[in-house]
């Protein structure tokens, strides 16, 4: 019953066009009520504790890290260089976007920031050299979601924070997920261009490509610095993503100086109005994270899984499909706040490395952000590419299924993930 009234209030409620942080709080209050525990002390303190919590700071510096980057000239640098490597190639454009889209994402950890600024760059380029738009659209999509998977990581830190699972692992956990995921983008570009007959702009010289090269060294020291000083143990990843929107604005104002003075307030609202939505989200869900506690939840879903639970494999499998369900109707911030607390414990039980299972649950929340119909990423390079949405979805299928088939051979080979995260954290 209990878990009848957790979904049916959550569903009722987002049926309803409530937003998702006040679909959660009026879960919470509806399982207060069936529990007899309704107080509204208790749901005004479980709010405000969602959001005291010191590890989750890193999430407006890296929104502002990323608004900096974009604003500031750091995103075109990384682009152009990935240009003067592989430009002159077959379908090179395509590529650019995937090494381009790699390399922001140890920049700035947003999905939607990386999409908005691969879009803006490289979608006119691509359809003036006469690639496909909804395939071009497509491919740019699929690539901004490596930003949540390469560190620094918002997914990382918020499922992190849900989980009570170190971050610093989470983040060097995720490296080698995170370039087999664009590896698996870059064959798949290659095999649906072999065809194609568009002609290669000209390789660039030596001296254009080192011109580029100098030119993004500063936006190139950034990720060094991050995953240095993590793996030293030199700053903690909120401290981590402090340095890096303290770097992005010196190399922004000082180095580069693309960015004025002036527009540093319009940066810094946006920046805090993303980070509030989150936030928000964050503390609402913690309302009904500490009642799916008190209800033993947790418990009733091991029960209902128990014919998996002696096969970690098949369990897994089971959740990834769930998860991936879920994720067509839920943005990624909310399914890891409600998801998180009920499937942890399941994990546990289960023997399951918390570590390893983070890496391919924000993997998958990922994949949902260019699953229709929710999809956000695709609705954002719809929106900065003047597309229609249905092109989008029409271009990214190939390159969806190709992440999910790298995802899945993670579950069935786990390796691909704790040998490299040894590797990584040492």
């Amino acid at each position: 019953m209990t878990v009848a009234i957790f979904i049916g209030a959550l569903l009722g409620t987002m049926a309803l066009g409530i937003p998702i942080a006040f679909a959660l709080l009026a879960t919470g209050v509806a399982l207060m009520w069936h529990l007899d525990l309704f107080d509204s002390q208790i749901l005004a303190q479980n709010v405000i504790n969602g959001a005291d919590s010191f590890p989750l700071l890193a999430v407006p510096f890296f929104m502002l890290a990323g608004e900096i980057m974009n604003v500031g000239g750091l995103s075109r640098r990384i682009v152009d260089l990935a240009l003067a490597l592989v430009g002159h190639v077959k379908g090179g454009l395509g590529y650019v976007a995937i090494m381009a889209a790699v390399l922001l994402s140890a920049l700035s950890g947003s999905a939607v920031a990386d999409a908005a600024a691969l879009t803006a760059l490289l979608l006119p380029m691509m359809v003036k050299a006469g690639h496909d738009k909804a395939r071009a659209g497509g491919l740019i999509a699929a690539s901004g979601i490596i930003g949540p998977i390469i560190p620094p990581s918002i997914g990382f830190v918020i499922f992190g924070v849900a989980a009570n699972v170190s971050i610093t692992k989470l983040f060097l956990a995720g490296i080698f997920p995170g370039l087999l995921i664009g590896a698996s983008l870059w064959f798949t570009w290659w095999w649906l261009g072999r065809r194609e007959k568009i002609e290669a702009p000209p390789r660039k010289s030596r001296a254009e490509v080192l011109v580029a090269l100098r030119a993004s060294t500063w936006a190139l020291m950034l990720p060094v610095i991050i995953l240095v000083g993590l793996r030293l143990g030199v700053f903690t990843p909120t401290e981590a993503a402090v340095v890096a929107a303290v770097y992005a604005l010196f190399v922004a104002t000082v180095v580069y100086r693309e960015l004025k003075l002036n527009q540093l307030y319009a940066i810094f609202v946006t920046a805090a109005k993303t980070t509030s939505v989150i936030m928000l989200l964050i503390a609402a869900a913690m309302v009904s994270a500490w009642l799916v506690t008190v209800a033993d939840l947790p418990s009733k879903v091991i029960g209902l899984l128990q014919p998996f639970m002696g096969n970690p494999t098949l369990l897994l499998i089971a959740i990834m499909v769930l998860v991936m369900v879920v994720g067509t109707a839920m943005d990624m911030t909310p399914t890891i706040l409600i998801l998180t607390p009920v499937l942890m414990p399941v994990i546990k039980a289960a023997g399951i490395d918390p570590v390893y299972f983070g890496v391919l649950f924000i993997i998958n929340n990922s994949i949902g952000l260019i699953t229709p119909p929710v999809g956000t990423v695709l609705n954002v390079v719809a929106g900065v590419g003047r597309m229609k949405i249905d092109e989008v979805t029409k271009g990214v299928w190939p390159f969806l299924l190709a992440e999910l088939l790298v995802m899945f051979l993670m579950v069935l080979f786990p390796s691909l993930v704790t040998v490299p995260a040894r590797w990584f954290g040492g």
